[in-house]
């Protein structure tokens, strides 16, 4: 579902920032190699997060759900000089393509890839959280944000992507739809936590913006 008219999403894309060329060829590759490229943040989302993430100046970035990498390289671009990006992904096969694309960037050292399950890897990971960009399997949303929530540092942010889901969230939902069911739990979860302000942008398929308090 498109929830902006094409010609304004066009007009908005032509008056942000471009793609790096790294970013631009990333973008290619994925839709001409890989499974599902929809998947790939794209060019106003990873302006919106690289946009953020120079707000935030973090020290340490938590992602779960790499994907070919898109996103972890968006974020990048705000880490301060010795900052940290710890990206999640359980897809063994990308690994390679993946990794090749955060070799060829600037920001090659600042950014660990690590493969396998984020329920099991989070825990091992102790840092303070500057920002956590959740953009993974959308029936453990509620317990990634469990696993991290005491680890974002006052003032800093949580993002969950998908959470509108193609405007599932607004219909019936079927017992056997459990992402579509999960992801209504986790936006009602979050929006009545007190540890936490929300915004739920309708951007692409939905942002939601936490803040701890």
């Amino acid at each position: 579902m498109d929830f902006l008219d094409p010609k304004i999403e066009q007009y908005t894309l032509q008056h942000c920032e471009p793609e790096s060329e790294l970013l631009y060829e990333l973008n290619r590759q994925t839709h001409l190699q890989i499974l599902q490229p929809r998947m790939l943040s794209g060019h106003l989302q990873g302006r919106i997060l690289s946009s953020y993430s120079k707000a935030l100046s973090p020290n340490n970035v938590l992602e779960i759900g790499t994907y070919t990498g898109y996103s972890a390289l968006c974020m990048a671009e705000g880490l301060k000089k010795n900052g940290t990006i710890h990206t999640i992904d359980i897809n063994e096969e990308l690994t390679s393509f993946t990794q090749s694309f955060l070799n060829k960037s600037k920001f090659n050292n600042q950014i660990k890839l690590h493969v396998g399950n984020a329920l099991d890897l989070i825990p091992t990971l102790k840092l303070e959280w500057d920002l956590v960009f959740i953009d993974a399997d959308k029936e453990n949303y509620s317990n990634y944000f469990d696993l991290v929530i005491d680890r974002v540092r006052s003032g800093g942010w949580i993002i969950a992507d998908n959470v509108l889901w193609s405007g599932k969230v607004l219909k019936p939902t079927d017992r056997n739809d459990q992402e579509t069911a999960a992801l209504k739990a986790f936006n009602q979860k979050v929006h009545q936590d007190p540890r936490v302000t929300n915004l739920l942008l309708p951007v692409r398929d939905g942002m939601m913006i936490l803040i701890k308090k």
